[in-house]
């Protein structure tokens, strides 16, 4: 497999999706909370479910970033500028509630509906398809990392995100499945959870000022 990867990409690309990856995914935003309230509130069953839908969502970003998608944002300009002033704007209220006295936090356990599988799939694909960190990674942050003296350009972007798509679905399983336990220590302890709910609420608002920054910068093929 090295010797794969190491004809087709040089292997500071794939150290780097992989660190990148890794550092969005740690960071609290849509996916992570929508997963973490389903596996408190309807079991581990119910999250990792969730998580199918979320992966086949990088999958549809994967697919559609290498068709042309990035395209389309360049003939339109206003609509990526927008797509990501909106995905600001979320992350921004999500840091608020975080942070505002008697906020939650991502392990704060909520009272949901008893949903079927078949939406819980739905629901965690919507989730992913409207997270805006999907977007930019696989917009803005990969192709950043495919090599433009190589062949096969696709090739190379189907291969960072399937690196990408690996890392964040092991990241979420171990938290999907760590959940329960999470919240509940959070419960009976409440002055983590207290701090808790500031760790996610700063890291919200750095990602949101972060994004806000490369707001105006348009698209590029």
């Amino acid at each position: 497999m090295p010797s794969v990867f190491s004809s087709l990409l040089p292997s500071a690309s794939v150290l780097g999706v992989t660190v990148t990856a890794l550092a969005m995914v740690l960071t609290p935003g849509p996916n992570m909370i929508y997963l973490v309230s389903r596996s408190i509130g309807q079991g581990r069953r119910a999250g990792l479910i969730s998580l199918a839908g979320t992966g086949t969502g990088f999958v549809v970003y994967m697919l559609m970033a290498n068709v042309g998608l990035a395209v389309v944002f360049v003939a339109v300009p206003w609509l990526f500028v927008g797509f990501k002033a909106a995905g600001v704007v979320y992350l921004a209220h999500l840091a608020w509630r975080a942070l505002r006295p008697g906020g939650r936090g991502v392990f704060d356990v909520r009272q949901l509906a008893q949903d079927k599988p078949s939406r819980l799939f739905r629901m965690g694909l919507l989730t992913n398809l409207l997270n805006p960190k999907a977007a930019i990674m696989y917009l803005t942050l990969i192709p950043q990392f495919i090599d433009p003296g190589r062949s096969h350009r696709t090739l190379q972007g189907l291969t960072l995100g399937s690196i990408q798509i690996a890392v964040s679905l092991s990241v979420n399983s171990l938290i999907v499945v760590g959940a329960g336990g999470i919240a509940l220590f959070l419960a009976q302890h409440p002055r983590w959870a207290f701090w808790q709910r500031r760790v996610t609420g700063g890291l919200l608002l750095a990602v949101a000022l972060l994004l806000a920054r490369e707001v105006p910068t348009r698209a590029s093929v």
